[in-house]
């Protein structure tokens, strides 16, 4: 089956308005029409209203780092799927793994803010990785099924459809180590199979795993040419125009 391919940024806690407004304006100028890749970028929610003017109308589509499980109510300083898409956000990031380890996310929050994304109209891109050590432990494959396990509790086959899901293998985030191909494609055709374990093989085949984890325009190409990769959740080279657009190039 083919999948079109989804390149997003995550900008993570970067930029300052103009320099927001002005990278987004550059990627907008380079995606194009966007047809053969399908692209998103994360700013940091104070940013997200001017960001959501620059992209409105264009190929290139919101999203959101973060959300509270809840659909309103007395939570200080948190925004909810209402508030999200009320701004022109398709995507929201979940259970990145620095929520995960900095923030002490758990599977069972990372799925009730998923189920919350879903219900509100937004496209849960849900993080999932090993640490280095759980991979020296020969561990990756369990730590991964848990987690894919847990933060997809409750999904049935009408919605599994609808998420992404980024593989992060977290030794390779900021660090500028990369997963080999090789490294990168066993995991996302295990994590594939296990999908169609729990949904049935024909959801299974239609959810897109974006790899994430220093890719950069050298690397893209030949991350994007395996099976199972559908594309890059990308972190520090999304903060560069030309570095993000030769990613989205590269894997067109």
């Amino acid at each position: 089956m083919t999948r079109l391919p989804f390149i997003a940024g995550n900008w993570k806690m970067n930029t300052r308005r103009e320099t927001a407004v002005a990278l987004a304006r550059a990627v907008v100028e380079g995606a194009g029409d966007g047809g053969k890749v399908e692209v998103a970028i994360c700013p940091p929610s104070v940013y997200l209203p001017a960001i959501s003017e620059v992209v409105a109308g264009t190929s290139v589509s919101l999203g959101a780092q973060n959300l509270y499980a809840a659909s309103d109510g007395a939570y200080t300083g948190e925004v909810n799927a209402a508030m999200l898409t009320d701004i022109g956000c398709r995507y929201v990031i979940l259970g990145h793994s620095e929520r995960r380890q900095l923030m002490a996310e758990t599977d069972a929050l990372v799925s009730k803010k998923m189920q919350a994304a879903l219900a509100g109209n937004l496209i849960p891109i849900v993080c999932i990785g090993e640490t280095q050590k759980e991979r020296e432990s020969n561990r990756t494959e369990a730590v991964v099924e848990t987690q894919v396990r847990g933060s997809l509790a409750g999904l049935d086959d009408v919605r599994a459809a609808a998420i992404v899901l980024a593989y992060e293998p977290v030794w390779a985030i900021g660090t500028g180590l990369t997963a080999t191909p090789a490294q990168a494609e066993a995991v996302h055709a295990m994590i594939r199979k296990l999908l169609g374990e729990m949904f049935s093989p024909e959801i299974a085949a239609q959810i897109r795993i974006q790899y994430g984890g220093s890719v950069k325009p050298n690397n893209a190409a030949e991350l994007m040419s395996q099976e199972n990769i559908d594309g890059a959740l990308v972190g520090g080279a999304s903060l560069q125009a030309a570095d993000f657009l030769a990613i989205i190039k590269a894997t067109a």
